[in-house]
């Protein structure tokens, strides 16, 4: 966003776009909402969207699309096989990461699915700078490993350096020497880590690591989702690349790097996604399971409706004025609430805005997912659905204990150009008078607890009557209606 100046005005983030289509939104009253959260099972993934005033749950594939996105959607070309619309879509690709070769796929977790199967087996190591939950349960379910190298001050809720997410270098260094560089499958750098507050990654961390990498013969794989944030962080954060344009910095990240793949469902703003390949045998190594588990190689198992306007997505991605509105907002949340006494995840990264459940709510164990008890409490005294980012995110051990998460997180997610100003403030009252009463707040348990990703469709109920007491003491201050 451009830095517009106000006459008699804090300045405040400001849209550079103009809303031409809007969707109705209802806020349930207080027993509703407990009535749905019990219906729910005391997960906000179970909850129908019907009963949210503010669905902040993730920025996946419920962006706002522009009125170019929506033009491209008209001049698809429906062939199962030789689809201009993906040729489009690889030649608009290959521009952006200077990557010939294009395997589509309906979403950033099946390219993560393709990449485990032709690279892990049984006692493989996959590094990365942090997981992701859907990555990492790919690589699990085939035998292998992952090993988390992200810097110490990674895992620092309070912090102001820059790159949260920048991988340590000494310890990956020890951890192909410990783990033997022919037993690595491949290094994945996360362009912004997801469950630890969105943190991005610098370009010289890419670089260093990368070429730490391919001194020792492992493949580099960098996860692009998220690149629009970490883009803009890097524009505005690296003094030695402010001057640079977007594609420039792009193009600098991605040379860096054997594969890309992302998620058009953030990387985009549609609903796809794609690894992009640099090596002709490494990409026929592969080309095989795009069949096998997506659909034909010229439209992977997407719409290609979707492809056009992903297509379209792709260059504004490139674009100062639309990378910067998530962030600006996300700043904008995180320093209200940090200035209010809110325990937070500083500095503001991408995603969304995350509360430190750890700290919020530092009465509940974390056996009793403290986390996932916070983003119930959200829904329940605001109708806002976030994300719970801990150890309910977490599958357990072997022998059936808990896996503790580093970080306890709630992610408040801000889709890009969905909210308005006036939306988050509503979201930042509601969190400080959640945050003044958090001593009402309590753990939960499961009831049905799946084996993986149990996050997703689990169910649990509270450990006391804690929810009553929330509503009734929400409704004590704001009457029946709200």
């Amino acid at each position: 966003m451009p830095a517009i100046k106000f006459y008699d005005h804090q300045p405040i983030p400001m849209e550079m776009h103009k809303v031409k289509i809007v969707q109705q939104l209802t806020l349930p009253p207080a027993d509703r909402r407990l009535a749905k959260m019990k219906e729910a099972g005391f997960n906000t993934f179970q909850l129908h969207n019907g009963d949210i005033f503010m669905d902040m749950l993730t920025d996946s594939g419920v962006n706002a699309m522009s009125d170019e996105m929506l033009a491209g959607m008209m001049k698809p070309d429906d062939a199962y096989a030789g689809s201009e619309s993906f040729f489009r879509m690889r030649d608009k690709l290959e521009e952006i990461f200077g990557m010939k070769y294009c395997l589509p796929a309906h979403q950033g977790r099946a390219c993560e699915n393709i990449l485990a199967e032709r690279f892990v087996r049984p006692g493989k190591c996959v590094i990365m700078n942090y997981h992701f939950t859907t990555a990492k349960a790919h690589i699990t379910r085939l035998g292998g490993h992952v090993e988390e190298l992200v810097k110490f001050e990674g895992l620092e809720p309070v912090s102001d350096l820059p790159f949260k997410g920048d991988i340590d270098l000494d310890r990956l260094e020890e951890c192909i020497q410990k783990e033997g560089a022919d037993n690595v499958a491949f290094m994945r750098l996360e362009s912004g880590t997801n469950l630890i507050g969105g943190q991005p990654v610098s370009v010289q961390n890419f670089k260093d690591a990368c070429a730490i990498a391919r001194k020792h013969g492992i493949l580099s794989v960098l996860d692009a989702s998220l690149l629009q944030d970490n883009l803009y962080f890097i524009k505005t954060r690296d003094e030695e690349r402010k001057d640079m344009s977007v594609r420039d910095i792009t193009m600098e990240i991605a040379d860096q790097f054997d594969m890309i793949y992302f998620s058009g469902r953030k990387f985009g703003f549609a609903r796809g996604g794609a690894i992009m390949v640099r090596d002709e045998e490494l990409f026929h190594s592969m080309e095989d399971l795009v069949p096998m588990f997506e659909g034909f190689l010229t439209y992977g198992g997407m719409s290609v409706r979707e492809m056009e306007a992903m297509t379209v997505g792709f260059d504004e991605s490139m674009e100062m004025d639309v990378i910067s509105q998530g962030p600006e907002f996300i700043k904008y949340c995180v320093d209200r609430l940090d200035e209010y006494g809110v325990p937070v995840i500083t500095p503001g990264g991408g995603l969304g805005a995350h509360l430190d459940a750890s700290r919020f709510v530092s009465h509940i164990p974390q056996e009793q997912y403290p986390a996932g008890a916070l983003t119930c409490a959200m829904y329940l005294c605001g109708g806002i659905r976030g994300m719970e980012r801990g150890t309910l995110s977490e599958e357990r051990e072997a022998d059936g204990s808990e896996r503790l998460a580093s970080m306890e997180l709630v992610r408040l997610a801000l889709p890009r150009r969905v909210f308005t100003l006036s939306q988050v403030e509503y979201v930042i009252d509601r969190v400080k008078w959640v945050y003044d009463h958090r001593d009402l707040i309590g753990g939960l348990r499961f009831v049905h607890e799946p084996a993986t990703l149990r996050f997703f469709t689990g169910r649990l109920e509270p450990v006391s009557d804690w929810p009553e007491k929330l509503t009734a003491a929400f409704k004590a201050e704001f009457g029946e209606d709200q």
